[in-house]
């Protein structure tokens, strides 16, 4: 039986790569469709013919190029992640206080959100049942490495009495994580507000608060 091609007519950056070889580049288009499913339906649900199905090819056709569904998810959220962490660290290599680092590690998180919505949401809604899994241990690390660079940024800014003194930070932390990165539940790319819009009313909310400055 031939193989047959069709346009998934999804977007190709769920896994967020661009590739230079035509091999490598039918390789994001399936990542980025199985981003799109899992994301959708969810890790557990979606079966690799769903994901064939939606590529316009036959299931023994995706397993030319990975070895599982768990290869997929796999290299979507380390490439997600790794690109969320060389943005945070290219904050803090530019960091000048920690008013300013609080705020561009908000604005570079909402970056990385627009560019791998998918992954986000898949982060998001599957993080935890993977990470049970030995392969998948490096979602802990991750998410421990996020956690120790925003405390750090928030001791530093009480420290110069940027920040309040009776601050938790890590209470603090997790407000500013989940605020920022729940928004890919309801933000719509083709929505009036795009990322840079909102990520500046979370900056203003977060930083400054919802209530007018006292005359």
């Amino acid at each position: 039986m031939a193989e047959t091609k069709r346009s998934s007519g999804r977007p190709q950056r769920g896994a967020g790569a661009d590739a230079g070889s035509g091999g490598s580049r039918r390789r994001a288009e399936l990542l980025a469709i199985a981003a799109d499913l899992f994301a959708e339906r969810g890790f557990v649900v979606t079966t690799v013919r769903e994901i064939a199905d939606a590529a316009g090819i036959l299931s023994g056709s995706l397993y030319h190029h990975f070895d599982s569904k768990e290869s997929m998810v796999d290299e979507i959220l380390r490439e997600f992640l790794e690109f969320q962490q060389r943005l945070y660290a290219d904050v803090l290599r530019e960091a000048t206080d920690p008013r300013t680092t609080v705020t561009e590690l908000i604005r570079q998180s909402f970056r990385a959100m627009n560019g791998y919505r998918s992954a986000v949401t898949i982060y998001q809604n599957e993080a935890k049942h993977l990470a049970q899994f030995e392969r998948f241990d490096y979602l802990r690390r991750a998410s421990n490495d996020f956690e120790r660079t925003w405390t750090k940024v928030l001791q530093q800014g009480q420290q110069a009495g940027v920040f309040r003194e009776d601050l938790n930070v890590k209470i603090a932390y997790r407000l500013i994580r989940d605020a920022v990165w729940t928004t890919v539940h309801w933000y719509n790319p083709r929505g009036r507000l795009n990322a840079e819009v909102i990520a500046e009313q979370h900056v203003t909310i977060l930083c400054e608060g919802i209530t007018t400055p006292r005359g």
